[in-house]
C-alpha cells in the first residue's frame, strides 16, 4: 500500500512538473508605475492573444503557458511598446523606472539579454560638449543618434543570424522606414538561418522584396487599368499619356494629414504650370473605399487633373504592384514607361519636372533640324 501510494505521488510530480514546463513567469519592478495595468501582445502568430497583467506598487507578476519561443510586446504607460521574448520554463525578470521606459534591463533568456546588451550601448550618453545649448545642437545629435542605432542594429543582425532580437531589429530600424531600403533589407534577411526563414514574418518580408524588385527605379512600370470617375478604363498608355513623361500620385480622402495637404498643394502648382504642356502628365491613383467621399475630396481640394480608383485601400492591386505602404506617393515615369523618381518632394520634384520638360524640348528641336 505504501509502494502504491509513492508510486502515485512519483506519477504526480511528474506530471506537474511537466506541466510547470511549459509555463513562462514575468515578475518584474519598474519604479515610478505605481498601480497600472499592462498589455501582454505577440509580435507575430505564435501569439497573437493579448494579456492584462496589473501591477502594484511598481511590481507585477504574469504566467502563462508557452509552446515555443515567443516575440512579445510589452504595452507600459499605455504607450511604451517594449520587446520581450518568452520561452517555455523561463522566469523573466525586468527592472526599469518609468523616467526612462526605452531601456529596462531584462534576463531569463539568452534574446532578452542580448537585447538588454543593445539598448544598453544605446544608451551611452552623447560627447557631453554637445549637449549645451542650442536647439539645432540638439537635433544634430538626434540625427546623429538615429543613424548610430540603424548601424549598430545592423551589426547586430551581421553577427546574430539566429536571434529573434534580429528579427526585431530589422523590422523597427530597416523595414518600418518612411522609405524602405529594400536592397539593404534582402542582404540583412539573407544572412538569417535556423529558424528565423520559417517565420511567416520572413516569408510575408520576402514578397514584399520580391515586388519592390519589380517597381525600382529603372525598371518599366508595372501594367494597370482603372476606372476614373466616369467609369471609364485608364492606362498608362491611354491617349492623354501617350509620349509623355506621368507623374502619378498616390492618396486617399481619409488621410487628412499635413504632408498629404502639403502634396495637394504642389500638386495644383505643378498641374497649374504644365496642364497643356505636351511632355508631362499627371494622374492621382486613390487608395479610398468609398466612390462618394473620393469625388467629394476631388471636387473639394480642386484636384483637377484625371484620377482613377479600384477602392481597394492599401489592398489595392496597384498599391501592391507599385509597393505603396505610406500616403502620399508620388512615383515618375520617364514618356517609355520606365521609373525615373520615387517620392520626390517641394522643390527636387518640380526641378525634376522642368528638367525633363526642358530635355524634351531640346530633343524635340533636334529631331526636327535633322529632317
Amino acid at each position: 500500500m505504501k509502494k502504491s501510494s509513492i508510486l502515485i505521488l512519483i506519477i504526480i510530480c511528474l506530471c506537474s512538473c511537466g506541466k510547470s514546463s511549459k509555463k513562462v513567469s514575468i515578475t518584474g519592478e519598474i519604479k515610478g508605475l505605481g498601480t497600472d495595468t499592462l498589455y501582454l501582445y505577440g509580435m507575430d502568430e505564435s501569439f497573437d492573444r493579448i494579456d492584462t497583467i496589473f501591477a502594484k506598487n511598481d511590481k507585477f507578476s504574469y504566467t502563462a503557458s508557452i509552446d515555443t519561443i515567443t516575440s512579445a510586446f510589452l504595452l507600459i504607460d499605455n504607450q511604451t511598446e517594449y520587446p520581450i521574448f518568452l520561452d517555455k520554463g523561463n522566469q523573466i525578470k525586468i527592472k526599469g523606472d518609468t523616467i526612462n521606459l526605452n531601456f529596462l534591463t531584462i534576463s531569463g533568456n539568452i534574446y532578452n539579454e542580448e537585447f538588454t546588451d543593445f539598448q544598453k550601448a544605446l544608451e551611452d550618453p552623447a560627447d557631453p560638449s554637445e549637449k549645451a545649448g542650442e536647439e539645432t545642437v540638439d537635433k544634430r545629435i538626434t540625427v546623429e543618434k538615429a543613424n548610430t542605432a540603424e548601424e549598430m542594429a545592423e551589426e547586430f543582425i551581421l553577427q546574430h543570424h539566429s536571434s529573434y532580437v534580429s528579427l526585431y531589429l530589422l523590422d523597427k530600424y530597416f523595414v518600418q522606414k518612411e522609405t524602405p531600403d529594400f536592397s539593404k533589407i534582402k542582404k540583412l534577411v539573407e544572412v538569417m538561418t535556423g529558424v528565423l526563414q520559417d517565420k511567416p514574418y520572413i516569408e510575408r518580408l520576402n514578397e514584399t522584396i520580391t515586388q519592390a524588385e519589380k517597381s525600382e527605379i529603372g525598371k518599366y512600370a508595372p501594367f494597370f487599368s482603372l476606372p476614373n470617375a466616369k467609369g471609364e478604363k485608364i492606362t498608362r498608355s491611354s491617349d492623354a499619356f501617350k509620349q509623355k513623361s506621368l507623374l502619378i500620385n498616390f492618396w486617399a480622402s481619409w488621410n487628412d494629414s499635413i504632408s498629404q495637404k502639403q502634396s495637394n498643394s504642389e500638386l495644383r502648382e505643378i498641374y497649374k504650370k504644365y496642364k497643356k504642356n505636351k511632355y508631362i502628365g499627371m494622374l492621382g491613383i486613390s487608395l479610398d473605399v468609398d466612390k462618394q467621399q473620393w469625388k467629394d475630396a476631388i471636387k473639394r481640394d480642386t484636384l483637377d487633373w484625371e484620377q482613377v480608383c479600384d477602392f481597394g485601400v492599401l489592398n489595392s492591386e496597384v498599391a501592391k504592384q507599385y509597393s505603396i505602404y505610406k500616403i502620399p506617393a508620388n512615383i515618375l515615369l520617364s514618356s517609355d514607361g520606365k521609373i525615373l523618381a520615387k517620392n520626390l518632394r517641394g522643390e527636387e520634384l518640380k526641378k525634376k519636372i522642368e528638367n525633363i520638360v526642358e530635355e524634351a524640348t531640346e530633343k524635340e528641336k533636334k529631331n526636327k533640324q535633322k529632317k
